[in-house]
């Protein structure tokens, strides 16, 4: 019983897990961040390609 006592007194004292932890936390906050950016930048892109092609269409038209 003591080596059990002794061993999970050990294990509550690592903090290797924590920092593994904490490095998947951190990755995901990245990840989101760059999947909002990236979100983000397709949406302006779009509108911008739109706006060429309503310009563009409209040259083709009046020409």
């Amino acid at each position: 019983m003591e080596k059990f006592v002794l061993a999970t007194r050990r294990f509550m004292r690592d903090e290797g897990g924590v920092t593994a932890i904490e490095y998947g936390l951190l990755a995901s906050l990245v990840a989101v961040a760059l999947i909002v950016g990236a979100t983000q930048l397709g949406t302006n892109l779009n509108s911008l390609f739109c706006d060429i092609a309503k310009k563009i269409w409209s040259a083709a038209v009046c020409a």
